[in-house]
């Protein structure tokens, strides 16, 4: 099992920023991929970016070029630094994981708006 436990999301005006944590615990030596999701009211959660165990990074064109998401394996952490933000990125964003290769994590969330 991998508990996670997301932090940093708040009440932010369109262009500024906002950097999410989310700190795993458990069995994280298995953790292949670490990534973010997003759900806003009414609406489907959707992909934000996910980082490998590897390295590599994947985003959609929705946030590419002002989301970056990284990892400090030494903290089991990974952040999602969030630039210039716009009102339509108002959500609550949820840290998930891979296990394994197979068993997907999800944390509680937290919430993200952005005012215009």
């Amino acid at each position: 099992q991998v508990q996670l436990v997301e932090s940093g999301g708040g009440l932010v005006q369109a262009g500024g920023s906002l950097r999410l944590s989310c700190a795993a615990s458990g069995s994280i030596l298995s953790i292949n991929i670490m990534g973010w999701y997003r759900q806003a009211p009414g609406k489907q959660r959707e992909f934000v970016a996910q980082i490998t165990s590897g390295g590599t990074t994947t985003y959609p064109d929705s946030v590419k070029g002002r989301f970056t998401i990284s990892s400090d394996n030494a903290k089991n952490t990974a952040y999602l630094q969030m630039n210039s933000l716009k009102p339509e990125d108002t959500a609550v964003y949820y840290c998930t994981v891979v296990r394994d290769g197979l068993y997907r994590h999800w944390g509680q969330g937290t919430q993200v708006t952005v005012s215009s």
